[in-house]
């Protein structure tokens, strides 16, 4: 029986084979990786990961998907945690010792920022992150200072992952087809992070890009003095998307010192 695509869910189901041949040689399984698929939905990424890996866990919130993958996989091949992806506990994934997590999936483009954040969470503990994002949200999470699309989202992802925007996937590899263009980036989780609270860094971004009209002099009047933003190693007279994550994490730092 055919799944109606829900769209509560934000489902849209990747389905052309040279896409998901792509995206597999992307990630490039290992036999005994330790392996997160978000949101499996009918199963074609899974198939594809499970021609190579042992074992792997999926999280999908669907009760009918979660049925369907129950029916087709022995759960000696495949955990499946039924439950939302923005709740799960990535932590509680057992890994062999020596190993970190690897993450892939094709994210609900309705939950995609919280679903990234919820995600950085657990960065320590993870290897790489593989997923299938709207273009324009993956245009944002890697812009660069003095982009039109650098944001709040790109200085906050940043500060944990390197990024990068590998290929872009069309509208009708997917069905049903969205109405935007899709990309898949690559996430690694960055070996030496700069040192910083990341409530009071968040604090400081959300204020900054607030009014990003405006010179970041006055976006974070009331937030630091003119003296301070300068001694963050900040023109004063710049625009909050031209300043870089070192100075944004140095702004953080002058709040609250770590």
């Amino acid at each position: 029986m055919k799944h109606v695509a829900r769209k509560r869910f934000g489902q849209n189901f990747l389905h052309d084979r040279h896409v998901l041949s792509s995206i597999t040689a992307a990630i490039a399984p290992a036999p005994d990786d330790a392996m997160v698929e978000i949101g499996p939905g009918l199963g074609a990424m899974t198939e594809q990961l499970m021609r190579t890996i042992k074992m792997m866990h999926v999280v999908e919130l669907d009760r009918d998907l979660v049925a369907r993958l129950e029916k087709t996989y022995s759960p000696a091949k495949l955990t499946i945690h039924a439950g939302d992806a923005l709740k799960f506990d990535y932590a509680s994934i057992p890994v062999p010792a020596g190993q970190k997590l690897r993450v892939v999936g094709n994210l609900p483009y309705n939950i995609s920022s919280p679903l990234l954040f919820h995600l950085a969470d657990f960065a320590p503990l993870v290897l790489d992150q593989h997923f299938m994002l709207q273009k324009e949200v993956v245009e944002r999470m890697v812009a660069a200072p003095g982009s039109k699309v650098y944001g709040r989202l790109s200085v906050m992802l940043q500060w944990r992952y390197d990024m990068q925007l590998l290929f872009i996937v069309p509208p009708e590899a997917f069905d049903p087809p969205p109405k935007v263009e899709s990309a898949i980036v690559r996430m690694i989780p960055v070996a030496a992070q700069l040192p910083c609270d990341a409530a009071t860094l968040e604090a400081v971004v959300l204020k900054a890009f607030s009014q990003r009209r405006k010179v970041i002099r006055n976006c974070l009047a009331g937030m630091f003095t003119e003296a301070q933003i300068v001694a963050a190693g900040i023109d004063p007279s710049l625009r909050p998307e031209t300043v870089g994550l070192a100075q944004y994490v140095a702004l953080a730092n002058l709040l609250k010192p770590v």
